[in-house]
């Protein structure tokens, strides 16, 4: 059968950059009761500008559809941000950016936490749960050129011409698609390394995700997309989690409503996938999926790091179910750390068995073996 294409679940509306209020919130305070009327929701974020971004626009919806709750954002610095002198791959912390705002969800100083879902491990600790999926960003991703290099596509760069990615499952593929490109770590946010880009010359073009461009407003640095047929991208990536504590019914219901079901379709197969192959950042590991017509279509494949050694195959399943009504001893059931009632269990369900049947399949051709090796040699980097 013929792959997904690359036009993956709903492309996102237009996100906004501003207007959140708690820039300058009040120190910390642990709350009290579980109610939401007549306080503040605290909203946890990261503090780089796309992930405020990212936040206000959440912040936005939840005001669009609860106009008289009041929400401050409570920015913090992660692991993530603070390592900048290292791959990801080679710090092996699965929760680089989301640790310390998972302590302050823990302490009952933030009631909800903003996320790339990317960036969300497929095991959540014990007492959290991703309580909303909000409708996927183009999860492609995209080659920002040097000014120089303006017009030029990666197959017509020089021989030799850097390029720069954090991103092990890019590199992967794409030293296999284009021989003639090496392949350097660059580290830091959107900004800094659009900054490296820019004002350096030691690389000629970057990779980054087309959704993160979009949201910051630099989709017009966009030089080409890659299609699944040159770079399958990473589970989760262009969608937006919301994080909460699994037992706060209230916080949980709020949010719940943000839910993009087909969005939350794909990424349930997508991280059913990953946790079956056990995978992670410091492996490639790579998606593409698609809901058409009630059936989900979901691709996966491994990589040996030089992209010379691979298996790749595509499943697909219905989807299309009725939505009964599953109060009762399964009503905070998980899928892949997501919890979403409002979506058909039976669906999310065959979602989650999509993804596992497919690592099952690339598992029975090697993929362990392939995936062992990619990790040594990481390591040993």
């Amino acid at each position: 059968m013929a792959e997904p294409g690359a036009a993956a679940v709903g492309l996102g509306r237009a996100e906004s950059g501003g207007g959140a209020d708690g820039a300058g919130a009040d120190p910390l305070l642990p709350r009290e009761e579980n109610g939401v009327d007549g306080r503040a929701i605290r909203v946890g974020t990261r503090r780089s500008q796309l992930a405020r971004i990212q936040t206000d626009s959440v912040v936005m919806m939840l005001r669009e559809l609860y106009p008289d709750l009041h929400f401050e954002i409570v920015a913090m610095s992660t692991t993530g941000d603070k390592i900048l002198d290292t791959a990801l791959s080679k710090i092996g912390e699965k929760s680089l950016f989301t640790k310390e705002l998972e302590n302050a969800l823990e302490r009952n100083e933030v009631d909800l936490v903003v996320h790339s879902l990317k960036d969300l491990p497929t095991s959540l600790p014990p007492g959290f749960t991703i309580g909303a999926v909000c409708k996927r960003e183009n999860p492609l991703d995209a080659v920002v050129f040097h000014p120089k290099n303006c017009g030029k596509t990666l197959s017509l760069l020089p021989e030799k011409s850097v390029i720069g990615t954090s991103s092990l499952r890019r590199a992967a593929q794409l030293k296999k698609k284009f021989p003639h490109l090496e392949f350097r770590d660059i580290r830091g946010n959107l900004n800094t390394r659009l900054k490296k880009l820019d004002e350096k010359e030691d690389f000629s073009a970057i990779i980054l995700a087309a959704a993160g461009l979009k949201r910051i407003g630099w989709e017009n640095r966009i030089g080409q997309l890659l299609g699944p047929e040159d770079c399958l991208y990473a589970v989760g990536q262009g969608a937006l989690a919301v994080e909460v504590r699994a037992k706060d019914q209230e916080i949980l219901n709020m949010v719940s409503a943000l839910h993009d079901a087909d969005t939350v379709l794909c990424c349930i197969a997508e991280r059913a996938f990953m946790k079956h192959l056990e995978g992670g950042c410091s492996v490639p590991v790579a998606v593409n999926s698609l809901l058409k017509d009630g059936q989900l279509y979901l691709t996966g494949a491994v990589y040996s790091l030089d992209g010379s050694d691979s298996l790749k195959e595509t499943m697909q399943t219905g989807v299309s179910y009725p939505h009964r009504n599953e109060d009762g001893p399964n009503d905070d059931v998980q899928h892949v750390g997501i919890t979403a009632k409002n979506i058909p269990g039976q669906a999310q369900e065959a979602a989650e068995n999509l993804g596992v049947e497919l690592a099952s399949l690339l598992l029975s051709k090697g993929a362990k073996h392939i995936l062992s090796v990619a990790r040594q040699l990481n390591d040993a980097r």
